[in-house]
């Protein structure tokens, strides 16, 4: 699916030097921005449900 991504100027400039360092295109760099934040953001809701089943085990097992 298309989708146009407005930038501003200073952020449009870093992601242009670093595709031309990196040989890699502005698509690519900004598909990988976005996929690496939706993982971190998955890690988050995970631990903290991993947290929240460790600290209250004792409540869930009650309302089994």
């Amino acid at each position: 699916m298309a989708m146009t991504l407005r930038l501003p100027d200073h952020l449009d400039a870093k992601l242009t030097e670093r595709a031309r360092r990196e040989g890699r295109s502005k698509q690519e760099l900004a598909i990988e921005a976005i996929r690496d934040a939706q993982d971190r953001a998955e890690l988050k809701v995970d631990d903290v449900l991993a947290e929240l089943m460790d600290s209250d085990a004792e409540i869930l097992d009650y309302l089994k």
